[in-house]
């Protein structure tokens, strides 16, 4: 093993693990094109429990970069500034050498109006969290043929063309500058798609072909349902008269740009080969959070439920970590820790996440009883009722509705989980077990499992949290008074 081996790792937006080719056997979509993503996963220590710990843009991002929980950061829902946080792994990497790039979407720098430069320019300093040397970021945009990104200063630079494929060249080009320098490089490549709009004229034509024709016939779990959780306004009459019919075309959109992004990660992938640091680069393939599509009712993510949480995660790191499944439960805060484990560095004590790098080695030793997630409300708006926490293990998953109703499904016999055990003797033990974790957990966490606006009346002053379950926003980054 290098002394101190590099890092690339990179996400996709709402790729869930049935949209991925080397998912056989779970649920899978119908032919998924990603066959460089598959030969990675031939390679890599495939993490087949792999779990978003908050199914939500800005909030799963929070959780990724510090290691901690949702209640921890504060990052409740989109469109707020995350807290800046010295443990962060940006730091911890440039603590220790390390030249530090992130290239993509951003989106932990809201504020009041998400429209403007000032929301998707992210000035250099703590707000950054420790990518601290090359810098090519927006906060937010996923109209990806009228792309933009910022450096430095507060100039926006337009993309001419698809926006991750200039993503992918400017990674391209901090590979072949970081592989001259004694440095060992980190760098994080965030990627737009598959996330919507799922429209043709959103897709390049040399993909999109590919799925034009393609049947996404229903899963067995489809159900008819609304979306007013995303939006107030998206009611049962919306979900039938408006979503429903096209239904099928965003599938195939979704499916057409996942296609597209695989072509990107094999570019990266060829990229790391060409400069030849492939034996001593860690390489990561990962997301967000999955998408639902209709699943139980639902549409985007933001629930505990298999489509909307299960997500892809693949680690390569030659002669260090062996490829093959591994059944241990993985949530994103475990991500940061386990990265720096794998790659030989402190993990801060704030970290509350599991270090991994163990089960990524191939060797014994303790993992989590299970993956513990949470729904803290809506996706962006401070509205009440989709507040809920969950674990998922090896085999199950539990979940708790804030108004208390409890859901148990064995997703080995049951992966479209369309029969709720809660009740069942039969799995009596599964549930006092994982209902348990759940509240040890949030005592561990002192997660308060509040309603969305307790969070907004407490954590957070004109869209910058001020507060979390753990810490205290400085002065000297709070909004000025009025």
């Amino acid at each position: 093993m290098p002394e101190k081996p590099n890092l690339v790792f990179t996400f996709a937006d709402q790729l869930r693990l049935q949209s991925c080719g080397y998912s056989e056997g779970y649920a899978d979509d119908p032919d998924p094109y990603t066959p460089n993503v598959d030969g990675l996963a031939d390679e890599s220590a495939d993490f087949r429990n792999a779990v978003s710990g908050s199914p939500v843009c800005a909030p799963y991002r929070s959780c990724l970069f510090t290691g901690k929980y949702a209640s921890s950061t504060g990052m409740v829902i989109n469109e707020l500034r995350t807290m800046p946080d010295p443990d962060a792994i940006g730091h911890v990497l440039s603590e220790h050498g390390y030249r530090t790039a992130y290239i993509g979407k951003w989106h932990l720098y809201g504020t009041e109006n998400s429209d403007d430069d000032e929301h998707e320019f992210v000035p250099p300093g703590p707000h950054r969290l420790g990518f601290d040397d090359e810098w090519k970021a927006y906060n937010m945009n996923h109209d990806y043929y009228d792309g933009y990104y910022y450096e430095d200063e507060p100039d926006r630079r337009e993309v001419e063309g698809y926006l991750p494929h200039t993503m992918t060249d400017h990674a391209i080009e901090f590979l072949e500058q970081a592989s001259d320098d004694d440095r060992p490089f980190a760098l994080f490549v965030s990627y737009g798609p598959p996330h919507d709009p799922w429209t043709w004229d959103n897709c390049p034509e040399p993909f999109a072909h590919l799925f034009r024709d393609e049947r996404f016939p229903d899963p067995p779990n489809f159900d008819d349902g609304h979306a007013r959780y995303w939006h107030p306004e998206w009611d049962e009459e919306w979900y039938e008269t408006e979503w429903k019919p096209d239904r099928f075309r965003r599938r195939q959109v979704y499916a057409a740009q996942t296609a597209s992004l695989d072509w990107e990660i094999g570019r990266l992938l060829n990229a790391v080969d060409d400069q030849g640091v492939r034996d001593e680069t860690a390489f990561v393939f990962t997301s967000d959070h999955g998408e639902m599509f209709g699943s139980h009712g639902r549409i985007a993510k933001n629930v505990f439920y298999e489509e909307a949480v299960r997500v892809p995660f693949l680690l390569r790191l030659p002669d260090v970590v062996d490829p093959g499944v591994r059944t241990a439960p993985l949530s994103t805060p475990d991500i940061a820790p386990t990265l720096l484990g794998l790659l030989g560095l402190p993990v801060p004590d704030s970290m509350e996440g599991t270090d991994l790098s163990h089960v990524a080695r191939g060797i014994d030793g303790p993992v989590p009883e299970a993956a513990f997630m949470q729904g803290m409300g809506h996706t962006y708006q401070w509205e009440d009722g989709n507040e809920w926490r969950a674990a998922r293990d090896e085999r199950y998953t539990y979940a708790r509705w804030i108004d208390g109703a409890e859901l148990l499904f064995d997703n080995v016999e049951d992966p479209y989980q369309l029969e709720n055990l809660v009740d069942d003797p039969d799995h009596r033990d599964a549930y006092e077990r994982l209902s348990a974790f759940v509240d040890e957990r949030m005592a561990e966490l002192n997660d308060p499992f509040e309603r969305t606006t307790w969070y907004r009346d407490r954590w957070e002053t004109d869209r910058v949290i001020v507060r979390s379950a753990t810490r205290e926003l400085p002065e000297k980054y709070r909004p000025d008074p009025e």
